[in-house]
């Protein structure tokens, strides 16, 4: 390690000073006359070695205690660098914009959904307010204010604010363009409260009435979808060679996703759970066995590629009425219809956005399945298992919590204790 400089701080030399090192250096001749004086009114400079070994140097005005403040910046940033929490302020002055581009390419492979997600919320929401803003500029107040204030929905601002904490968390990271992260710590209040009513599946009378008003055409898969539990990504990829009518099952392998309005075939399913085998009662292999029937589908699985976009429909067992692949947009509205001429269909409002939205959707069959197996009295982890979630919670009580069950165990145990309560009457 070098030698420690003795005048560090120092006074630098100044065209403006009178004294005699200033005027030896910018002669009067050169740099005109100027008023001779004994001390030097030059700014005294602080110099020191970042991490990387470079010399840095700051500069205090003398008539504002420049020699204290170079000391004591001095003191203050060799202590940060030894403890690598120092930051060029310069790394930091970089915009927004420029620093996505730099931490988008530097993201990892992920699932296309979660890619286009993420660009999704960046371009939306945080480039439009904060892209020119440099980082160093950032703080948390300002970032707490527009989160609450500009950015609707519960679920938005969560997953805007995720896109936020990792792009300032990184360049924490990175050379400490940023000493700390502004965005740790936002709040993005509570998750809207739903009335159980709202959030209730639809019942298997309910889903019958819906099977019956439904185009033939459609009815096995509907059938298919309650009485499986599947995602519709899961059942719009499902080919013929993971189906076993003989075992009575299908294995779960792959799923169609959308890339933006473009269909594509993803080599994984939602979590590492969902590579799982599900088993098919004799209404879902009869749901099968129709389609089969109408489309022959081949029973080889042709290779995927990366970004494959050749999704194959004749290996598909579930398909469009012209034979392509099924899309959750055109099922959507011929599902509505049915909804609406069984009379099951209502409206219910969005507590986030406030729009009207009608129930049930057909992601609500995987809710009536789950239910299903719980009033069968099969085990948490069996129907975790089945449905593919990583979590066994999340069947408990996103899927199957019914307020009606929870009062009648409630009633049954007290009803006895309250046989020897006297009978009112009115006065």
């Amino acid at each position: 390690m070098g030698r420690r400089a003795i005048n560090n701080p120092r006074q630098i030399r100044s065209k403006t000073c009178g004294c005699q090192e200033c005027m030896a250096k910018y002669p009067p001749e050169e740099y005109g006359e100027r008023n001779r004086r004994r001390d030097c009114t030059g700014p005294w400079q602080a110099r020191f070695r970042d991490p990387t070994g470079k010399q840095k140097a700051k500069n205090f005005p003398i008539d504002k205690g420049g020699k204290k403040k170079a000391e004591a910046f001095l003191d203050d940033v060799r202590t940060r660098v030894r403890a690598r929490t120092w930051s060029d302020p310069k790394r930091g002055e970089i915009t927004m914009n420029q620093w996505w581009e730099l931490w988008w390419k530097a993201q990892p492979e992920r699932a296309i959904t979660t890619r286009n997600r993420k660009r999704s919320n960046w371009n939306a929401h945080i480039k439009p307010r904060w892209g020119e803003w440099r980082l160093c500029d950032l703080e948390y107040i300002e970032l707490q204010a527009w989160l609450s204030k500009e950015v609707k929905g519960f679920h938005t601002r969560k997953k805007v604010c995720e896109v936020l904490n990792q792009m300032l968390r990184a360049a924490v990271k990175d050379g400490q363009r940023i000493p700390v992260n502004p965005a740790e710590g936002l709040e993005v209040g509570a998750p809207p409260s739903k009335h159980p009513d709202d959030t209730r599946p639809p019942t298997h009378e309910q889903v019958q009435l819906i099977v019956a008003k439904l185009p033939p055409y459609h009815r096995p898969l509907v059938v298919f979808l309650e009485q499986t539990g599947m995602r519709w990504g899961e059942v719009a990829g499902l080919r013929w060679e993971n189906v076993d009518l003989d075992a009575q099952h299908l294995k779960v392998k792959e799923v169609l996703t959308d890339d933006h309005g473009r269909l594509m075939r993803k080599p994984a399913p939602k979590s590492t759970a969902g590579f799982r085998t599900v088993p098919l009662t004799p209404a879902a292999a009869d749901a099968v066995r129709t389609m089969v029937a109408l489309w022959q589908p081949s029973p080889k699985v042709t290779p995927m590629g990366k970004d494959d976009y050749d999704l194959v429909p004749e290996e598909l067992v579930f398909r469009g009425p012209q034979g392509g692949v099924l899309k959750r947009s055109n099922f959507r509205d011929i599902w509505i219809q049915a909804a609406e001429k069984a009379g099951v269909v209502r409206q219910v409002r969005n507590a986030e956005t406030g729009r009207m939205e009608n129930w049930p959707r057909v992601h609500d069959l995987r809710h009536t399945f789950a239910t299903r197996l719980k009033d069968l009295g099969i085990p948490e982890r069996d129907v975790q298992a089945v449905m593919g979630h990583e979590r066994g919670s999340k069947v408990t009580w996103l899927y199957q919590h019914a307020p009606e069950d929870v009062a009648a165990q409630v009633r049954a145990r007290m009803a006895p204790e309250s046989e020897g309560v006297p009978k009112l009457r009115a006065v």
